[in-house]
């Protein structure tokens, strides 16, 4: 299961609130003639234009074929007067609009009967291709949801039933100085509106606090602003707080202006209700910086104990059905031994493997110890940014902590062990007498475990690594 960013996480529980409070959902227009702008913002727009991007498009020069231009062509195409004319007939439908700019290389290609690389040095070659300046439209983008909402209304005022309930979850742009941990140049707003013959802003406070209470927060105070946009009524705006130790915005609502509605011939009362997806995210994920929030990946990474223990790998795996018995055969005889004084040796399987007849056995040379030293049923669990290696039967506070709050990823080092040596029993061919020992595991390495780069980094600057302990144990195995 892929793992979701917390914006499109967030964005899909706005969604499902404003449904679930019979809001149908509508895209609206992303792109705001500046004539709209100053419909909705009177007096105030130049200083609101400050903040918005213009649309901008690059003119499609009328070019022709001059002699050094041709010269230049014949460098490298044969540029008899068919091609030049096909060229020419390009140039012109290029200028005209009946080639768009996707099409326009593949064009030259064909007119010339060249390859398109060739064709790619053609266009080169035009020096006015490369002078454009780009010319502003009076088109720019939304960088308020409603800027869109009055051309919605407009179309819907009188052929739609009312109370009209909309939503809309999308984009908005300000040409911000710059970005700081409060201030990106997009955001998503999340804003809803209510048609109606008659409205007053107590419906906002209503539908305000039924939405905070879906988002989990039960105490929500509101506040009068001193002083309106533009685009409201005077008196009417409010900002909506909650409570989350101090008291933080989560919402903005007003009446629409009687006069701006006027302008677009909507004959009704408006309620708007705005909220900053980005800010909700923030609430809930409690990341104070807007930047962090949306782009991690240029900022700090964090990973989950989860995450840590799910990545783990072993170095040398079994690749047979026959080799995971094989395993389960070595850890039965390990675990029904373990405490047998050595020197000493055991047969875990001795039979038919892959074809061949083997005999493996497990086996401590060494006098005064035991089959299995004391770290060999350790399990790695992860808690709090640290990999560690216990008995999952230790009894000691610490050990009892990290059973009991951390994630066990059910790996022992005997199991990691073994797995290395099945993985070479299923890779021994020739007949002869072999053996692999794993001595005081010291390492991840050691025990046939390996992390990702990027976690291993992570562990040894955020949390540790340690599953040092004495294994001290040796598997034998004979092709016959």
């Amino acid at each position: 299961m892929g793992k979701p960013h917390i914006l499109e996480e967030t964005i899909s529980i706005l969604r499902n609130i404003y449904l679930d409070l019979d809001f149908d959902e509508v895209f609206n227009p992303l792109f705001i003639t500046d004539d709209d702008m100053y419909k909705q913002w009177g007096s105030e727009t130049p200083a609101i234009l400050d903040r918005v991007y213009y649309l901008a498009g690059l003119p499609r020069p009328n070019v022709g074929l001059s002699k050094e231009v041709k010269d230049k062509i014949s460098q490298f195409v044969e540029l008899d007067e068919r091609r030049s004319r096909n060229l020419e007939r390009t140039l012109q439908d290029y200028k005209r609009g009946t080639i768009e700019g996707d099409d326009f290389v593949e064009a030259i290609s064909k007119g010339l009967g060249i390859e398109f690389e060739a064709a790619e040095k053609v266009l080169d070659i035009f020096k006015e291709f490369k002078e454009l300046i780009p010319v502003p439209t009076n088109l720019t983008l939304r960088s308020h949801m409603t800027s869109g909402w009055f051309i919605t209304l407009q179309a819907l005022a009188g052929r739609s039933e009312l109370p009209l309930k909309l939503f809309s979850i999308d984009r908005c742009f300000r040409r911000e100085q710059r970005e700081d941990q409060t201030h990106l140049r997009s955001h998503f707003s999340a804003s809803c509106v209510v048609m109606d013959k008659e409205i007053s802003p107590e419906l906002g406070k209503e539908i305000v606090t039924n939405f905070t209470e879906k988002l989990g927060f039960d105490k929500v105070k509101f506040k009068v602003k001193k002083r309106s946009a533009s685009y409201y009524e005077a008196g009417t705006e409010h900002e909506a707080f909650i409570k989350l130790g101090d008291w933080i915005e989560i919402a903005d609502f007003g009446l629409y202006s009687k006069d701006v509605l006027k302008g677009y011939k909507i004959p009704y009362d408006v309620l708007n209700i705005g909220q900053g997806a980005e800010r909700i995210s923030m609430i809930r994920s409690g990341v104070n910086d807007i930047r962090e929030l949306i782009y991690p990946q240029f900022y700090k990474v964090d990973f989950s104990d989860q995450d840590i223990a799910k990545s783990i790998e072993f170095v040398q795996d079994i690749k047979t059905s026959e080799g995971e018995k094989l395993l389960k055969a070595l850890i039965e005889t390990a675990r029904q031994n373990k405490d047998v004084s050595s020197p000493c040796e055991f047969t875990s399987y001795k039979g038919d493997f892959l074809g061949r007849k083997i005999e493996v056995m497990i086996a401590e040379p060494e006098e005064n110890t035991k089959l299995i030293g004391p770290a060999g049923f350790n399990q790695i669990y992860v808690l709090e940014k640290a990999m560690v290696g216990i008995l999952p039967d230790s009894k000691d506070e610490n050990s009892l902590n990290i059973i009991k709050n951390g994630v066990d990823t059910k790996i022992s080092y005997l199991e990691a062990f073994f797995r290395k040596v099945v993985s070479k029993i299923e890779a021994t061919k020739e007949p002869g007498e072999y053996e692999e020992r794993i001595p005081i595991v010291r390492s991840i390495s050691d025990i046939n475990v390996s992390l990702p780069t990027y976690i291993h980094q992570y562990l040894r600057g955020k949390g540790k690594i340690d599953i040092r302990g004495p294994v001290f144990t040796t598997v034998k195995w004979k092709v016959l």
